[in-house]
């Protein structure tokens, strides 16, 4: 390996199964009131954790895909799905991020991992902020099933639209779906559902990222959504990043036998171990992150964001550790 690689390199060459320096090292980000903590308990106040560990920078473009002017009301029906088009203007140059060409060109000439946010899932596309709304939702599932085909549909060219302007303008590494589809038992929607109404409904950003060369398409899931696993492989997604979901159904050892080189991961460690002591970090990086790194296509972090319940004292152990394993 040898030679010193930049983020973004290091990036490309995990998620195409090459050789590389090291294993990527992302972090989530630690909150400002984590780090006040952490100062409580050792952390020196003169230091910073980007001085302590190797961290990868990694950045995301966030466009607006909410509706402007904010509906007051979702539509329901059919008729009502020309408020939600007019609300979806995607040439508003108010949806791009702030100082919109000095990012561009910032960006271009980058060494860190630049991922686009493409899509915000299922349930915010439909309006589900609340309970009410959820409730209509799931009813309307059942009862006007070509309403959500239509309305997913608006949802679904709109954001094929930003994509297309942002990536006319840069290259991205990776791009990244949200998807809080349900919670540690299982999605909301079944296999065949999800298929129906919402891949379908991803058809046109997914043709965008293709046609503009996105190599690593992400699924990040909120939810234990193994099930639809072998429905997101099928239609074009590469990678899976399970956030702060039940970690044994969504063991990434489990999943890498079971799908193999064809799913790449991102995550996978137990957050709880951290919050567990050095025993319990030992056993989760220890027994789980080797064989993963040995395959390949794997990017080893916590599985949600580290928060002030997890000991200065647990994540220094985490970190070190985790350097010396991949290191290996």
């Amino acid at each position: 390996m040898g030679t010193y690689m930049t983020s973004r390199e290091r990036f490309l060459k995990t998620m195409r199964y090459e050789k590389t320096d090291r294993v990527p090292y992302f972090e989530e980000g630690i909150r400002k009131d984590v780090i006040k903590a952490w100062r409580k308990q050792g952390l020196d106040k003169k230091r910073e954790l980007s001085e302590m560990f190797s961290t990868d920078r990694r950045e995301e473009i966030e466009t607006d895909l909410e509706p402007r002017p904010e509906l007051k009301k979702w539509p329901t029906s059919r008729n009502e799905l020309k408020v939600l088009r007019k609300s979806l203007n995607p040439d508003d140059s108010r949806r791009l991020p702030w100082k919109w060409s000095q990012r561009v060109r910032t960006w271009r000439s980058r060494d860190h991992v630049l991922m686009l946010r493409v899509h915000r899932g299922f349930f915010l596309s439909m309006g589900v902020y609340g309970w009410d709304r959820f409730s209509e939702v799931i009813r309307l599932l059942i009862k006007d099933p070509k309403y959500v085909h239509e309305a997913m549909a608006v949802q679904g060219e709109f954001a094929a639209r930003m994509a297309e302007r942002v990536l006319a303008e840069v290259e991205v590494d990776a791009a990244v779906f949200s998807e809080p589809i349900g919670g540690n038992d299982r999605p909301l929607l079944s296999p065949q559902m999800y298929e129906a109404f919402v891949l379908t409904s991803y058809q046109p950003v997914l043709d965008v990222l293709n046609r503009y060369g996105v190599e690593t398409v992400v699924l990040r899931t909120f939810a234990n959504a193994r099930i639809l696993i072998p429905s997101i492989l099928k239609w074009g997604f590469n990678c899976l990043w399970a956030c702060e979901v039940n970690i044994e159904a969504m063991d990434y050892g489990d999943l890498r036998r079971e799908f193999g080189p064809e799913l790449r991961l991102i995550g996978g460690i137990d957050l709880d171990a951290l919050r567990n002591g050095k025993e319990a970090i030992r056993r989760e990086v220890e027994e789980k992150v080797p064989p993963l790194l040995a395959g390949g296509g794997f990017i080893p972090m916590a599985d949600g964001r580290v928060r002030a319940d997890v000991p200065f004292e647990n994540y220094v152990y985490y970190r070190k550790l985790l350097e010396k394993v991949t290191r290996a």
